[in-house]
């Protein structure tokens, strides 16, 4: 059975205007665009919405109360807690605020691997992917993923932005709310990959340097790059005390190295081709694969962030539906305690 949640067609020719549903099938927008992403800590907004401000206003939902001050607005006097103390109170209220979502998505060299076809992924027979390849790659998994997250922000009035990005930014769409929006992010996403390596840490910097409020940031990557340097990017963004979610995209060949014979390996990041003997080093490679993954859990966890792996192979729209709902259900359990 096809899944239709991986539907995404040939890209439209540079200098034409992109339509946007075609980058996923409609069903899975339906099914996604009824939850609610909401950062787990309290994010500041530039305009009213449905997410929690730090700042304590006199709207939306009761919060705590105060001793009244020489001055304040005699209008949200609690005058219940007067006739029972005989002191002066007043109300506050917790402001709901838009969150902002900014998406980070590797286009390094590593990305473009892939080794589904890509008839197989789109289910209608289509023998090239969006830029021509004949493989679904981990690019095109990781664009239709951060093009589901910004409809699903969009759609509930949230502000969304997009990076493109190897050793530094390449691409960019500035946060925005505005009509037409997505297109604008799905307009980025047709960057092709590049063959140069992954510097996170300078590309988290570049990031930070843009962002004047606290922010949703999801990371999209294969994340293969020294956990140290991992760690280190996001310590940073848990010292601006911005929310993470952090999507490892891999392939199935990469997770299972199922390769038989003597096979040359080209590096896609500037790396000389090497022959090796796959069945010589499954076992050791699995080991490393694995340990790379449990370190990247650990570390992403270790901040209080949320992440997710996503296969090349697998449905998209189901896992990230769960993975959505997980997340709220976490978050709605914290606030109450």
């Amino acid at each position: 059975m096809s899944d239709p949640s991986s539907t995404i067609p040939t890209s439209p020719a540079p200098g034409a205007e992109a339509d946007a549903t075609l980058y996923l099938h409609p069903q899975t927008l339906a099914r996604l665009g009824s939850f609610e992403m909401r950062a787990k800590h309290i994010v500041e907004g530039v305009m009213s919405g449905q997410h929690r401000s730090p700042y304590q206003g006199f709207s939306v939902e009761f919060a705590q109360h105060r001793p009244y001050v020489a001055g304040d607005d005699i209008r949200h006097l609690d005058w219940k807690v007067y006739g029972r103390s005989d002191k002066l109170h007043l109300k506050q209220y917790q402001q709901e605020t838009n969150l902002d979502l900014m998406i980070l998505v590797d286009s390094s060299g590593s990305m473009g691997f892939g080794s589904r076809l890509f008839s197989d992924a789109s289910g209608h027979g289509e023998k090239k992917g969006p830029r021509g390849q004949a493989e679904w790659t981990k690019f095109d998994h990781a664009t239709a993923l951060a093009a589901a997250f910004s409809y699903m922000a969009l759609r509930q009035g949230d502000r969304a932005g997009l990076a493109v990005y190897a050793d530094e930014i390449l691409a960019m769409t500035p946060r925005s709310s505005r009509q037409g929006q997505w297109r604008q992010i799905v307009g980025a996403l047709s960057t092709h990959p590049v063959d140069r390596p992954t510097d996170m840490g300078r590309v988290i910097d570049q990031i930070l340097a843009k962002l004047n409020n606290r922010c949703l940031l999801v990371i999209i990557s294969d994340f293969f790059e020294d956990p140290a340097a991992i760690r280190s990017a996001l310590a940073r963004c848990r010292h601006r005390r911005h929310d993470v979610i952090v999507c490892q995209v891999v392939d199935r060949r990469e997770a299972e190295f199922d390769f038989k014979d003597a096979t040359p390996f080209d590096g896609l990041e500037g790396e000389a081709r090497i022959r090796i003997d796959p069945r010589a080093i499954r076992k050791d490679y699995l080991k490393a694969f694995k340990d790379h993954q449990a370190a990247l859990r650990k570390i992403v966890r270790s901040f209080g962030f949320d992440d997710m792996v996503v296969n090349t192979h697998d449905w998209l729209g189901p896992p990230l539906a769960a993975f959505v709902a997980r997340r709220n259900a976490r978050i709605k359990r914290s606030k109450m305690g």
